[in-house]
Order: C-alpha cells, then structure tokens, then sequence
C-alpha cells in the first residue's frame, strides 16, 4: 500500500520528502506528513489506530512552538478507482498531519548553508526555548526519565543498537572508547543528575532539536518536528534538549554559535547547572543522530549516491560522538565587571559574553530569581531591605559563585555582572578564580556624575532588570568600597560612557588574562 500511496500523490502534484519513518508530501502552501507502516521498537506504526494516535499526539505536542503550523489531521482515502486521496469520499486507510508549509529557504540549516545565520538569529532562538522550556510539563512522571538509571539504560541500548552498523564507520575500540567514557560520566555525576530532577529541570521538551527543524521569519521563531511516537525520547533535562541543538551547530562548523545558544539560554534561563552535563549530553546526541543516519543507510530501496551521503553523515556523527566528551580547546578566563549602579556594567558584560562566546552571570537576574519574579519585575522593597537586604544580597552571591563554579568546571569562560561594592564580595570572586585556577580580571566601570543621572532618570521611564533608581544613588556612593584592595595587575578602570569594539577590545586583550596561573 505504502507505493501505491507514494505513487498516487505525487501523480497529484505532491514533491516527496522521506525519513526512515515518514513520508512527507510538500503541496504549494500546505504539508501532509504520512507516518510509515513500521515497527522499529522504539515506534510502532503498524497498525491504522497506531498511525491515527501518533498524527494526533504530533499536532498537540508541536502546536507548543508552532501554533499556526499545524493544522488538522486529515483522513487519506481510497476512492471507488483505488486511488489515494484527501478529501472526497472513500475508505479511510491512512491518516496525515497537515501543516502549513514554511519557506523551505527560512529555515535555520539553509540560512546556515548560505552563510546568512547570524548571531541575533542564534540569540532570538535560546530565548524562545528558554521560555518554551519554562512552560513545559515536569511531573513526577517526567522526573522518572532524569534518572540515572533511566539515562544509563538509554546509552546502553544506543550502542546495543549499534553492535552491527558501528563498525563500519570506527573501529570497536573507538566506539567502546565512547560508550566508556559516556557511562562513567554518569556514574561519576549521580548527584548532578538527582539535583536536575529536584531543581525541576526535567521536563517534557522537543526531543529533535536541529537547524533544518528551526524557521526564521523576522522575530519569529517556529520550531517544528517534535518527537511524538515515544515519550523517553522527549521526557529529560532541559540541557539534553539544548544539548541536541548545540550539537548540530558543532557538526555544521559553527562551535561559537554551539557556545553563543548556551550561554544565551542560559542567562534567560538562569539554569547555569546546564553546563555541568552539556558535553555528555551533546555526546550522547551525536551518537543518537549516528545511529539513526545508519539505520537508514541500511534502508534496501536507496540510491546508490543517498546511501553513500548517508554512510559519510553518520561516520561523522559517530566522531563527534567522541569529541564532545573532550573539554573546549580554548583555556577558561574569567571577568568580573562591577561598579556603581547605572555605570553601563550589564551592557559591557553582555557584549563581552557575545565576544567570547561565554556565559554572562548577572547578580541583577539571580536576585529576581531567588526572589520567584521575571527578570523585569522591580523587588525593589527599599535599597537594605526586603530583597536588597544583606541576608538576600549574601544568598544572591554565594548563588552566582555556584553558578560560575560550575561553568568554568566545564573549561569555559565566564562573565561576572555585579557591583561588588564589598571588598568582601570581590575577594569571593577572587578565590573562585583562585581554586578553579584561572586568570581573572576586574573591569570597574565609572562614568561622570551627570551620565548616570541621565541614565537613571531614562531608566525610570520603563521596565529594567536593574533595580538601580535615582533615589539611591547617593547612598550607594556613600557605602561603595574603592577595589583598593585588588591588585593593580588584576585592575582595569575604565570610562563606560561610551561601550565601543575599541573598549570590549582593551578588556579582551588586557594582560591578566593571559596570565596562566593566579
């Protein structure tokens, strides 16, 4: 029936499309997505009410990140010639997903191909599943699939998976190199894994996160192709999801938009404990991809020149499998960028995260995010009160040295984003850098009286993560501690009136961070 099908449709106009469990019919405006009579074990198609039931979980689950997308589902009918058609009369013997059909050149991958996916692109997207992740079901039930044991079983069964098609692409001692090195990690990080679950990090997300699943279209962002046919392979840590993506920018060549979608993701997020697990995950979803591009390599009815793409393609996921267990190339630095409220520190941060590639941490977003608020949610109760009290302002810097702790642990970067106006706070970052052994240096921003006037008095006009108003600026002042205390060669005082290249450049190239030792 599956021929038959195929050949009906595109006698009626229809471009085709094939995975190994779908055939996918492309109209001029509208999509209709034909799951495939098959039983792989980790899906089974094989039965009408099997396919009818996935096409109605597909269009529910993906109208999550794309609600104009999906449309209906729609009965394909033989009619009294035999012939396969939608709509009219006839038997029901299949079901499609109709959807409308997006620009084929808006897509992430083809933006990508032509060398036109930019950073605002990668930015615009970790924000979109920062919040989707927020709004995603985490449950008991869902908490099952974060657990070690569960994880454990998924590895095991990918390389089961693989006994036969691996070898073609590595040799066995490579890939037991890779399933090693996967499973000790788990193992060695049990309590990272349990503290996801009760953080609340594991959800029900996408499952498939890759470019070709990603369309642009101005400011909007719809993501499609969710997995639908097995829960266990959509139920987990937010990170595996970020991590399915992050892995697909490095296999396309684009390893600093991999590291720019992390730590934009993360700075919305405030879930820095991403990077605490990123490169497995990214690790275990290379050799996923490697597995699935093999299964259908092995497919009989295929071109000669598909299946060998399809042999190149899954060799190539099965290395990346193994190197991204291996930590960044680049040695971590760290920059503390602090100063007086409304001195421009956020701004030089942020443009400093994006030159480096790092993780920004803002003293201003954890405090909303201990406190339970949006990042843009004023607590300001009163400048020592309330959120702002010492109790809370010591909760908000221990919080961001457990979170930098853990990113510079991955051999990462990080961009610090406080005031620091204690001396005792600036020694906590002193001896973070100093324990995790690496190069640190202190940007103090300072800007003429009348600028940071302006700037609060412009500030109040809207909504701002910083609570910093008018009104305290001259207490502020009064209590600030002068960094006397770091020294000269970890210092650099700057004029923040103006935040150009020039001045991110004389941060980036400063010597105390070059140095290899504190």
């Amino acid at each position: 029936m599956g021929a038959t099908l195929k050949d009906d449709f595109l006698k009626q106009g229809f471009e085709l499309r094939e995975t190994h469990i779908s055939w996918v019919f492309l109209g001029k405006d509208r999509v209709y997505k034909v799951k495939k009579p098959v039983s792989l074990g980790f899906l089974d198609f094989s039965t009408l009410a099997d396919r009818k039931a996935a096409c109605e979980a597909e269009i529910s689950l993906n109208r999550r990140l794309a609600p104009e997308v999906y449309v209906s589902m729609q009965p394909v009918l033989r009619d009294a010639s035999g012939t396969h058609i939608l709509g009219g009369e006839g038997e029901v013997v299949d079901y499609a997903v109709e959807m409308v059909r997006l620009a084929d050149d808006a897509s992430a991958q083809a933006l990508h191909t032509r060398g036109t996916l930019t950073a605002a692109h990668i930015e615009l997207l970790a924000t979109r599943l920062a919040e989707f992740h927020r709004s995603c079901r985490a449950d008991t039930e869902t908490a099952r699939f974060g657990e070690v044991e569960t994880i454990l079983g998924n590895v095991r069964e990918n390389f089961e998976q693989t006994r036969v098609s691996g070898p073609a692409h590595l040799s066995s001692d490579q890939i037991a190199a890779i399933e090693r090195a996967q499973i000790e990690f788990i193992e060695q990080h049990r309590e990272r894994f349990a503290e996801r679950i009760a953080e609340g990090y594991v959800r029900d997300g996408h499952g498939d996160l890759r470019l070709e699943h990603v369309y642009f279209d101005g400011n909007e962002v719809q993501i499609i192709d969710c997995i639908e046919f097995n829960d266990r392979f959509r139920y987990g840590d937010v990170c595996a999801d970020l991590a399915f993506l992050s892995m697909d920018l490095a296999y396309n060549e684009r390893v600093d938009f991999a590291e720019l979608l992390l730590a934009t993701y993360a700075r919305e997020s405030n879930d820095y404990g991403l990077y605490g697990l990123v490169d497995f995950y990214a690790s275990y979803r290379a050799y996923v991809r490697a597995k699935v591009t093999a299964m259908m390599e092995a497919q009989a009815d295929l071109a000669d020149s598909l299946r060998a793409e399809l042999h190149k393609r899954a060799h190539e996921f099965f290395v990346l499998a193994a190197a991204e267990m291996r930590p960044p190339l680049d040695p971590p630095v760290m920059i503390a960028v602090f100063g007086p409220i409304a001195t421009g520190k956020s701004t030089l941060a942020l443009q400093l995260s994006r030159s480096l590639y790092a993780p920004m941490i803002s003293s201003d977003r954890i405090r909303k995010y201990l406190a339970g608020v949006s990042a843009e949610t004023s607590v300001a109760d009163g400048q020592y009160t309330g959120a702002y009290s010492p109790e809370m302002t010591a909760r908000v810097y221990e919080h961001t040295l457990h979170c930098a702790r853990t990113v510079l642990q991955s051999q990462r970067s990080i961009i610090l984003d406080a005031t620091c106006s204690r001396v005792e706070q600036r020694a906590m970052f002193a001896e973070l850098a100093k324990r995790c052994d690496v190069p640190l240096l202190f940007v103090e921003c300072m800007v003429p009286d009348d600028i940071c006037r302006e700037r609060l008095i412009e500030r109040e006009k809207g909504r701002s993560i910083s609570d910093g108003r008018i009104s305290l600026l001259s207490e502020f002042r009064a209590r600030y501690q002068q960094p006397t205390e770091v020294p000269a060669a970890r210092l650099l005082r700057i004029d923040t009136t103006t935040i150009d290249d020039a001045l991110v450049q004389a941060v980036l190239t400063h010597p105390a961070l070059t140095l290899n030792r504190q």
